[in-house]
């Protein structure tokens, strides 16, 4: 028996050298996982997620974390077709439709959630600044859950565009949230005599206009790509030239976003708003990309999956920390929607369900905190305070471990209830 799991060790080390075969083991116990799961009526992206918690270093190592940042191509097209996928149903028309709603519901479910994340740590003895962090950080909203469930359903209607609405400006409402309490608390960490002269307020104000500065420019550099691919796409008929076109500069509009620090949400969420509002035609460009997303959505919640490891449940102090996190978060995500729905004076099926859908949370919320750990701020800091930004870290990793496998799910039952509603 030992030999033969020996000759199965040495061919699993020998075979997960191989991308392909990674990315073809994610792809199949995926596909059976997520029917399995769509069998217990909970969304297939679930099945994927333990897929690739199952091939990863924390059940069966097949699949090691270098091994999943060499598959980071993948995530960073997923969140592209995502993206535009949400600015696409950014028309005018619908927009003058929704009017304020969307914008006040956002704004009031966002400082709900910063205040109730914060005030609860902090009640639980975590120092205010480090708690103010986390309660930005909670803010953020997983986009990639809601447009895969919303897909697979086939659903639309106003719950859907209003549902599309607030998940897009929740992505900027969290980078701005998060620049201003980040330069606050920043000012309040360092706490040389450089912040006491007025040089760490300077700086401060500097990573406020660096949040606004990455939301422009991303929003700009998104929206010349969405005219280049409509100008380039509105003489083409042929599927096939169509795709090539809106994928190259997909990619192109992606890496570019990256290697200038820009959001390549943001950016592709502005190349599909001006797609779609330049020419009703461009509704093609989408129709055809829509083949491509099974496998990519597929693997990219695979990856998301390799990475969690569930042995931080266990830590007891990021294991009470975390779960008041996750409950806060979603105390102010749902009834910081049901507040802005009433003074919207959004419909019922709005006031009741929406905020069910904004749980799931993933890779802001993750870029965010190692943000904070990859900052210089964090060399002024003592010993005791650089562990717990190593505990912040792992809070949000057992959170987003939490929300990616009970968000989508609820999601789930709450989209279809609301449209029954809205249908009835």
């Amino acid at each position: 028996m030992e030999g033969i799991l020996s000759d199965l060790t040495s061919l699993r080390d020998l075979m997960s050298h191989h991308g392909l075969f990674s990315t073809g083991m994610l792809l199949i116990l995926g596909y059976f996982l997520g029917k399995l799961m769509a069998r217990i009526h909970l969304p297939e992206i679930t099945g994927y997620i333990i897929a690739g918690l199952i091939l990863g270093d924390a059940v069966l190592g097949i699949i090691h974390h270098e091994m999943s940042e060499s598959l980071q191509i993948v995530t960073d097209v997923a969140l592209g077709l995502i993206a535009l996928t949400i600015g696409g149903e950014f028309s005018m028309s619908k927009l003058k439709r929704m009017g304020n709603e969307v914008v006040i519901i956002t704004a009031a479910q966002i400082l709900l959630t910063l205040f109730a994340v914060t005030m609860a740590l902090w009640v639980f003895k975590l120092p205010m600044p480090f708690a103010l962090m986390l309660g930005a950080i909670a803010t953020a909203t997983a986009p990639a859950a809601t447009v895969a469930i919303v897909q697979s359903l086939r659903a639309h209607g106003p719950f859907i565009d209003r549902l599309y609405g607030i998940v897009a400006l929740d992505d900027a409402g969290a980078v701005i949230i998060f620049g201003i309490v980040f330069a606050v608390v920043s000012g309040i960490l360092t706490g040389d005599a450089a912040a006491v002269h007025g040089a760490g307020a300077a700086g401060g104000s500097g990573v406020i206009l660096g949040a606004f500065r990455e939301i422009l420019l991303s929003i700009l550099i998104g929206g010349a790509a969405g005219w280049i691919i409509h100008t380039l796409a509105r003489k083409k008929n042929h599927t096939g030239e169509l795709m090539i076109i809106s994928l190259g500069w997909i990619f192109l509009l992606t890496a570019i976003s990256m290697s200038f620090h820009l959001s390549p949400l943001l950016s592709n969420m502005a190349a599909g708003m001006v797609l779609i509002n330049l020419s009703p035609r461009n509704h093609r460009i989408f129709r055809n990309l829509e083949p491509l997303t099974p496998p990519i959505y597929a693997l990219f919640f695979a990856i998301a999956g390799t990475e969690l490891n569930p042995a931080i449940f266990f830590k007891g102090d990021i294991l009470i920390l975390g779960l008041i996190f996750i409950l806060a978060r979603a105390f102010g995500k749902i009834l910081g929607v049901w507040g802005g729905a009433i003074m919207a004076k959004s419909k019922t099926n709005i006031r009741k369900y929406l905020g069910f859908c904004m749980l799931p949370q993933a890779g802001v919320a993750i870029g965010l905190v190692l943000m904070i750990q990859a900052s210089p701020m964090i060399a002024t800091l003592g010993p005791a305070q650089k562990d717990i930004i190593t505990m912040m870290v792992n809070i949000i990793l057992l959170s987003v471990f939490f929300n990616e496998l009970t968000g989508p799910p609820i999601s789930r039952i709450a989209i279809i209830k609301a449209l029954d509603t809205e249908v009835s």
